[in-house]
């Protein structure tokens, strides 16, 4: 069997592409929310309990709340994305990651113009020192002591500017 459609280049693809609207993705997942930073935190003390590194339960707890919060807000909006942190997540086993949840809700909360949850402002959600880095290196620290939010900041995180950023 041949094809007998037209073939496009490339260009003419990503043309296409760029000039389609976008998906209401509402629509297509609903508004409700499959997972949210209580489920992520109970996960994240899973691997605490194992002994994984600090910097897995970054990855599986608080990026995982980050792509959360974010798939939520395409869905429907800052509202629904605020909901996410409404139950407060569970004590990991580790101030740091602890300190990461309410971290993160508050960056969130104030970047995107909802109220921080009260949970995430307890003084005791808060870590000494801690670069959360997969591969740490002089120039992340010293990238991380200079562009830390001041979320994470005053709670003892230090993370780099691009930390956050998600594909």
């Amino acid at each position: 069997m041949a094809f007998k459609g037209t073939k496009l280049s490339v260009g003419e693809l990503i043309a296409r592409a760029k000039a389609a609207p976008d998906p209401d993705w509402g629509a297509v997942y609903g508004h409700s929310l499959r997972h949210v930073a209580a489920d992520e935190a109970a996960s994240a003390a899973e691997l605490v309990e194992q002994g994984a590194p600090l910097n897995d339960c970054w990855r599986f707890g608080i990026l995982q709340t980050l792509d959360d919060y974010n798939s939520a807000v395409r869905r429907g909006g800052t509202e629904l994305g605020a909901q996410v942190f409404e139950k407060e997540p569970q004590r990991t086993g580790s101030e740091e990651i602890d300190a990461a949840f309410a971290a993160l809700a508050e960056h969130l909360a104030r970047r995107d113009g909802w109220v921080v949850p009260a949970w995430a402002l307890d003084p005791t959600r808060r870590t000494e020192h801690w670069y959360a880095a997969q591969f740490p290196s002089a120039y992340f620290y010293a990238e991380a002591d200079r562009e830390s939010p001041s979320a994470f900041r005053t709670r003892g995180i230090f993370i780099s500017a691009n930390s956050l950023n998600r594909a």
